[in-house]
């Protein structure tokens, strides 16, 4: 494309992917790809970011230039005393920061070294267990602040695109330099961090008046009118956290101030756009964030993400799947399933997983498994080795880092590659789609985050099989899921060995789509329009999937989109509603368990569906004569009840199951007044319901 060269300056707390020695996160190969793709385009590319106390490593494998800038200041962070005990109530932190430069591929990187950022040399990010213990939990923090002075004064006056990365490690910057107007600034959501993470607001105030930053802060709101079993029960979801009225939110304090908002894949952007279909989906609606994403949804764009070009490069017909198996100790003339994922259970589904792994062998399932758990510190979890000793023929367990060439040699040599990851916490899934390039048929959860590679497609376009979404801990609906996919994919490629290979050559071929070229186009297609001034616009496809209609001229709404979220006054905008519209609602309504919109239809039209289902509607949960609760809904997979205890908002509530005693029939103690009904449903939507008592 024509694009206009422009100065795209890269700032993350890591962006050392040029050299593997210095990796510590899939964000640093990310940036790295992307910059030099930009370089190769023309344009100017600068990387800053913290030496992290490795400069002496750098200058034994680069040319290193110590730049003449020298920065030294008293930098005040505020402390809230109810975390940091024992501690002042400000700290004041003396610094003294230089600036030192590598080109390298067409790329200028700066690194920024003082007392501060040159701690943790190994790890580069203070463990969350520093937070309230030392002070070297405020890196990253220091970071933001260096990277804004350091803005300022090495480039001064000159226009350029700050593309920064993760909120919660710039949330300072684009307020910062958004009176600055050459300087413009995108943000970008790598991780599905909870929307609403917030920081301590009296930290933000002094370090914005220090940078001179004239914002106001956003205040608490109210607080939002739900049952305190649902506030509780979000903590069990890792989506959503309570925290003190004077917190701010990081992601308003970026959306807001930023002038574009940065997703890694279409799912990731819809997901963080409204939660849908999650345990979070209610409360999120309540919540001021709610009203930051609607207001700023214009801004948001999909600048994607991409498979390593060298496993684009590598050929897995070089790979000897009888010499990788065997040496594994692994019956080659076997199916083989494959996973690889840093050890993290409850982003990666692994205790399912495993668990998963453990049925279909007992079971007799002739199948290799090889599963990569990549953790530094080993497996702490015993069932892992348990089934690994349990089925030594079948099962290749391992944790240790290897050579990516070895990894690749394991998914070249495997059949069917293993994702289940939980809780939307994958933006991208690189893993899943480095698998998929080589071949490997994927068996994968429907997260809207991982939907572009196309497991969850119906048949004819379908690259593999997928599993629900899961927002439980140890989840039995997981397990049993993944082990009936594990069998379906077994038998597959043992009778239908024509059908394997056509899913095998399909996941090959979405999978090689995702390049950094790609990946750099959808970039520079949104940079171009911010650099030369053009206004960002809304995308009517994404108000419509979220039911924001009042953003939308009349012409702009669908009948269906009403019909999808129960909206009649959406409908009515578009056409009168009738009672075979009320029906539509409903029935669409009655599929997600959205009970309140099933009682709006049939208050308009109370014939509009036959008194049979109108019936389900109303007796769906009752009371049984030995005071038990039986609850029937024919498309629930599981119902829990969730019970709030008394305390803060943090404390966690009570959860059990009701006993599934047939099809869509579940039965077992009531809940008390105020307890809630969590339904899982057969679609993967998790949805809330209540007992009315009396």
């Amino acid at each position: 494309m024509n694009a206009p060269r422009m100065h795209i300056i890269e700032n993350y707390f890591e962006c050392c992917g040029f050299d593997h020695t210095f990796l510590q996160g899939g964000t640093s190969v990310y940036l790295w790809n992307l910059s030099k793709t930009f370089a190769a385009r023309g344009h100017r590319v600068s990387i800053v970011t913290p030496a992290h106390g490795r400069l002496d490593d750098l200058r034994r494998r680069y040319e290193v230039e110590d730049l003449p800038y020298e920065d030294t200041y008293t930098l005040p962070v505020v402390l809230d005393t109810r975390v940091w005990q024992g501690f002042p109530e400000q700290a004041d932190l003396a610094l003294r920061t230089t600036a030192h430069r590598i080109r390298l591929e067409g790329v200028d990187l700066y690194f920024l070294a003082n007392d501060y950022l040159n701690q943790l040399p190994d790890t580069f990010y203070p463990p969350y267990s520093a937070k309230g213990r030392d002070l070297v939990f405020f890196k990253p923090l220091v970071f933001q602040v260096d990277s804004v002075r350091f803005l300022r004064g090495w480039f001064g006056d000159e226009k350029a695109l700050v593309h920064t990365h993760e909120p919660y490690y710039h949330y300072l910057l684009p307020a910062a330099l958004r009176a600055d107007p050459a300087k413009l600034v995108v943000s970008n959501v790598q991780s599905n961090m909870p929307i609403a993470k917030k920081v301590y607001g009296p930290e933000v105030a002094r370090l914005f008046d220090l940078l001179g930053v004239d914002v106001e802060l956003p205040g608490p709101g109210p607080e939002p009118d739900v049952p305190p079993a649902l506030v509780q029960y979000q903590q069990l979801t890792h989506l959503h956290y309570t925290y003190p009225p004077d917190h701010v939110a990081i992601y308003e304090l970026t959306a807001e101030h930023a002038d574009l908002i940065d997703f890694l894949s279409p799912g990731q952007l819809d997901f963080y756009a409204g939660f849908q279909d999650t345990p979070f989906e209610p409360l999120f609606r309540r919540l001021p964030i709610a009203d930051v994403v609607r207001r700023n949804a214009h801004k948001t764009f999909v600048g994607g993400c991409a498979v390593s070009d060298r496993w684009l490069a590598w050929d897995p017909a070089d790979v000897d799947r009888t010499e990788v198996l065997g040496g594994l100790g692994l019956d080659p003339a076997l199916p083989t399933f494959f996973h690889n994922a840093r050890y993290a259970v409850h982003h990666k589904g692994q205790v399912e997983l495993i668990r998963a792994v453990d049925q279909v062998l007992s079971e007799g399932l002739k199948a290799n498994f090889v599963i990569r758990c990549i953790s530094g510190n080993g497996i702490d979890d015993p069932l892992f080795h348990e089934v690994a000793a349990r089925h030594p023929e079948r099962l290749h367990f391992e944790w240790e880092r290897v050579e990516e060439s070895r990894v690749f040699a394991c998914a070249a040599a495997s059949d069917f590659a293993l994702f289940p990851s939980k809780f939307e916490m994958d933006t991208f899934l690189i893993a899943q789609g480095e698998a998929m390039a080589v071949g490997a048929v994927p068996i994968a959860t429907d997260q809207r985050g991982m939907e572009h590679f196309r497991h969850a497609d119906g048949p004819e376009t379908a690259t593999g099989f997928a599993v629900n979404r899961s927002f439980a801990e140890d989840d039995p609906l997981l397990t049993d899921a993944l082990a009936d996919r594990i069998r379906q994919a077994a038998a597959l490629w043992s009778d239908d060995p024509a059908r394997y290979r056509e899913l095998s050559e399909r996941a090959s071929a979405v999978a090689r789509a995702f390049t950094w070229d790609h990946c750099a186009d959808l970039h520079l297609t949104a940079f171009t329009r911010l650099w030369q001034g053009k206004p960002a616009v809304l995308s009517t496809e994404l108000a419509l999937r979220h039911g924001w209609f009042d953003l939308l001229a009349d012409d702009q709404v669908t009948t269906e989109a009403a019909v999808a979220h129960g909206d009649i006054e959406a409908y009515e905008r578009r056409a009168p509603l009738d009672a075979d519209a009320a029906a539509r609602i409903f029935r669409a309504a009655w599929r997600r368990a959205d009970f309140a919109a099933c009682e709006r239809a049939l208050d308009r039209f109370p014939e509009a569906v036959p008194a049979e289902e109108a019936g389900l509607l109303r007796t769906r949960a009752r009371v049984l004569a030995d005071g038990r609760l039986e609850y029937r809904l024919p498309h629930a997979e599981r119902v829990q009840v969730v019970e709030a205890r008394r305390g803060s908002a943090r404390a966690l509530p009570n959860v059990r199951i009701l006993e599934r005693t047939g099809p869509g029939i579940f039965v077992g103690e009531t809940p008390n007044a105020d307890g809630l009904l969590l339904l899982t449903l057969t679609s993967g939507r998790v949805a809330w319901d209540e007992v009315r008592h009396g």
